[in-house]
């Protein structure tokens, strides 16, 4: 009777112990719940502490699950959970419990350092990522996926924290894990290789030494883990010359143009032209094989129909080819590219985006006239002087808007497209340059001559009140190119001197 009687006791206080931990891990899905429980007198973090070493696995499972739930819900409780000692404890016993307690585990350590560099450090010094990398290796797909997602969150922060987890060997166990038939297992490792090689070039380097390449470029027509792919190749290719070498040998071009145009994820249309973009920023090699493979026309049609902040890598893929040289601007200006991106300086887009579509549409009329008159005759220049006229505009875009303007007005044989910037309220450091133009070009065109008149342009010159030296000597030397009468005729006041001379 007695024995039963104490395994009665036994019994309830086991009882007790997971009803206590399935509801604890069952509370912490709800926001409220959990600021109520770390409200209560009772710690039940101080609580779950001892649980993670129960003889009984369920509760030990679902302790691991509750400190995992309250981790992931703000980096407060996750700055408690560290300084509460925990995490040594859970890093001691993951490899010598069952594969739902790793998973749990990994769990906790993930949603702990998710928050910021500083808890990730505390959770590698807590000789985390060895466990972690060991449940890399571990025969349960979910186990590795846990680990694998931990490691991704550690090494997205910093440099350091990356080459720790690099340093342990989780290279070769992630590309490994890429190659699984788990299609979520997939994704999370491409997705933490490409965390850590987004840092610096030798960490992109330790993904080409274990081969990495071979492995992740495929993946880009993997409708799960197509995302994530081309993030991670983008993270490699942004680096070097050699590397985007080696990303295009796997043989990304033209597949991965398909993908611009991806039906139903925007990230991966976003992932896919910032891959794009990393590729032909580096030399005109590199983005000749853009251009060659038939990626123009995608590109610009990808500008056209992206959104908001999401047309950025697109704006500065066409910028970097076309800066390269006069035949890959043509290129671009046959692709219809100038239309799109002259909309997007409109000022329902964010002073970023607009700036890069000025510094792309400077880098394509720079090259010659022909291309400062494609850009001219878009009105892409009217839109540029008001774009570097908006009192709301950021520096930046002011910056490159001028740059852009610049650039273009001072290749720009097309007078006609430069009349509306010739006012006495444009810029100055804008108006004398096409002001310059006009004293280059007038002198040998009789044509031109005749319409700069019927144009207003005469007239507006005479408007101009400057002390710029500069500035007067050309309106002085075009003013010289015509009749006295006539330049008399358009000078403010005249039809007054007239009068008084009638008058007399």
């Amino acid at each position: 009777m007695a024995s039963k009687e104490i395994q009665t006791v036994f019994a309830t206080y086991k009882k007790a112990r997971i009803t206590f931990a399935q509801s604890v891990a069952e509370l912490v899905k709800q926001p409220r719940h959990i600021e109520a429980m770390m409200q209560q007198e009772a710690g039940v973090l101080e609580l779950l502490r001892p649980l993670l070493l129960d003889a009984d696995p369920s509760v030990q499972q679902n302790a691991a699950l509750a400190l995992g739930r309250l981790a992931n819900y703000s980096p407060q409780l996750a700055e408690k959970i560290i300084t509460s000692e925990i995490i040594p404890q859970l890093v001691n016993s993951i490899l010598k419990n069952n594969k739902y307690y790793q998973r749990h585990a990994a769990f906790v350590l993930r949603a702990i350092a998710k928050h910021g560099s500083r808890l990730a450090q505390a959770v590698v010094d807590s000789g985390a990522v060895d466990a972690l990398v060991k449940c890399l290796d571990e025969f349960d797909p979910q186990v590795k996926e846990a680990a694998a997602y931990a490691i991704g969150n550690i090494a997205m922060h910093n440099a350091e924290l990356a080459r720790v987890c690099v340093s342990k060997g989780c290279v070769a166990l992630l590309l490994s894990c890429a190659q699984q038939p788990e299609q979520s297992l997939k994704k999370v490792a491409v997705s933490s290789l490409a965390n850590i090689c987004s840092h610096t070039p030798d960490l992109a380097q330790a993904i080409i030494e274990n081969e990495g390449i071979p492995v992740i470029t495929p993946l880009i027509l993997n409708p799960q883990v197509k995302r994530q792919a081309c993030s991670c190749l983008s993270h490699i290719a942004k680096h070097s010359v050699e590397l985007a070498e080696l990303v295009v040998e796997g043989e990304i071009f033209p597949k991965i143009f398909a993908l611009l145009k991806d039906p139903e994820d925007e990230i991966v249309r976003k992932n896919a032209a910032t891959c794009i973009r990393e590729v032909s920023k580096h030399n005109p090699e590199l983005a000749a094989l853009v251009v060659n493979a038939g990626g123009l026309p995608a590109i610009v049609d990808y500008i056209s129909n992206a959104e908001g902040d999401n047309k950025l890598p697109g704006i500065m893929t066409l910028g970097f080819i076309a800066a390269f040289q006069e035949t890959m601007a043509s290129a671009v200006i046959k692709s219809k590219a100038i239309p799109p991106l002259g909309n997007t300086l409109s000022a329902n887009f964010s002073d970023h985006v607009r700036a890069a579509a000025a510094w792309s549409l400077g880098q394509i009329g720079r090259h010659s006239s022909e291309h400062a008159r494609a850009i001219a005759e878009a009105n892409i220049l009217t839109l540029l002087n008001e774009a570097f006229l908006d009192d709301r505009a950021s520096d930046d875009l002011k910056s490159k808007a001028k740059r852009a303007l610049k650039a273009v007005i001072q290749k720009c044989t097309y007078l006609d497209a430069l009349n509306p910037l010739l006012s006495e309220k444009a810029p100055q450091n804008i108006l004398k340059y096409v002001v310059k133009q006009y004293e280059t070009l007038l002198p040998d065109d009789v044509e031109a001559k005749k319409r700069f008149v019927q144009s207003k342009g005469l007239q507006k010159l005479q408007l101009i009140k400057t002390e710029d030296e500069e500035l007067q000597e050309s309106v002085k030397f075009i003013n010289n190119l015509y009749p006295d009468e006539l330049v008399k005729y358009y000078t403010p006041g005249y039809d007054k001197d007239l009068l008084e001379q009638i008058s007399v």
